[in-house]
């Protein structure tokens, strides 16, 4: 008598930094259980909805919402939405019958792990940040294992169920080394040219995009310059630059960034976990750009653990006048980027996913 295939339901999102984790999970458990079965919970109206089934899996929205900082009547809506949205996902635990949950932060993934504590399924979260986010810190109440990148985060997480294992990253970008032509075509790249990527995150980074805005010309007389602007901006620039052409592409959001890892000379980015292990595990000579928004200030702390190792420019936003300068000076120097590709990939943990799915199926004895 054939056994049932398994069943795991995953949660994280709002931003990619939990989403291409959840899903670099998923795709690690479905290599190794080939007739398994994966259900996804996300936040209506975030990016997860379309990006999960773009990556060819289910998934489900809540209602739920985050607190907003300042104060805003919306605020008064999150019990009731955080309630329903429990509620819904007991209904759905009930439903799908899932071995595991798996919850990767970011306000979606709440209400699927506290409604799997109360059913008592065995629940796994993965921490990307050297702080905690909200979510993770209160749900470890529930979780048997905790996989975090990070020294020391038994100051915030139960000691006796952390596993060190860095961040999981796609397979896509561990292997992301070959320069294909259609991303240069599709990405207005001119081959001749060393090519700057911009990326600030899923939402955008104003500080980082006001930056290269007012550098746009300069950076072209000596590369390409491919600009993720994040869809808050997107509408602004693209009014004022209206048209990609050779050496010049805008765009708010790309499924393919890994595949423009080879392409790119110089990356500038956020300082983001997830980012950074990707970057890590590309091997790209980047200026990070860390965003003082975050709680504990951890994009500065993470950025500086890869500056002290000479692994990444680091510039604070209030020292933006200095981009240029540095960014000038790695295009033109390729003994500069190749020290700073080198030392960054030290700091990569490739086998990240591999060890994550290791522990899951060890605690389920699958």
């Amino acid at each position: 008598m054939s056994r049932k295939p398994m069943k795991f339901m995953l949660s994280g999102g709002g931003t990619g930094g939990h989403i291409f984790p959840a899903l670099s999970i998923a795709d690690e458990l479905k290599k190794r259980l080939p007739e398994a079965k994966f259900l996804f919970v996300g936040a209506l109206g975030r990016m997860e909805m379309s990006q999960i089934p773009r990556a060819g899996y289910q998934i489900v929205g809540l209602p739920i919402t985050g607190i907003q900082r300042s104060f805003s009547f919306k605020n008064i809506l999150v019990p009731f939405k955080l309630l329903y949205s429990i509620v819904k996902s007991i209904a759905l635990l009930r439903h799908f019958k899932p071995i595991a949950v798996i919850g990767t932060g970011g306000f979606a993934s709440g209400p699927l792990v506290l409604a799997a504590g109360l059913l008592k399924i065995p629940v796994f979260l993965q921490e990307q940040n050297s702080f905690p986010g909200i979510v993770n810190r209160w749900a470890v109440h529930f979780a048997r294992k905790i996989f975090v990148a990070y020294e020391g985060m038994e100051k915030y997480l139960p000691a006796q169920k952390i596993l060190i294992t860095g961040n999981p990253i796609r397979d896509e970008i561990v292997n992301s080394n070959k320069k294909d032509p259609e991303i240069a075509t599709k990405f207005m790249i001119d081959p001749s040219k060393p090519t700057v990527l911009v990326v600030g995150g899923s939402l955008g980074a104003r500080s980082i995009n006001q930056a290269i805005d007012s550098l746009v010309y300069e950076i072209q007389d000596k590369a390409n310059l491919v600009w993720i602007c994040g869809k808050i901006y997107f509408d602004t620039y693209r009014k004022k630059y209206p048209e990609n052409i050779c050496g010049f592409y805008l765009d708010a959001f790309t499924a393919d960034l890994y595949k423009l890892y080879p392409w790119a000379d110089v990356v500038i980015s956020r300082a983001g976990a997830g980012t950074l292990s990707e970057l890590s595990a590309a091997g790209k000579a980047c200026i990070l750009i860390p965003s003082p928004n975050v709680a504990e200030n951890h994009q500065f702390k993470n950025a500086m653990a890869f500056a002290e190792k000479k692994a990444a420019i680091v510039i604070e936003e209030k020292k933006l006048s200095s981009l240029l300068d540095n960014l000038m000076m790695l295009l033109t120097s390729a003994e500069a980027r190749a020290q700073l590709e080198q030392n960054i990939k030290l700091l990569s943990k490739p086998d990240a996913t591999k060890k994550i799915a290791d522990e899951i199926l060890k605690d389920l004895k699958a």
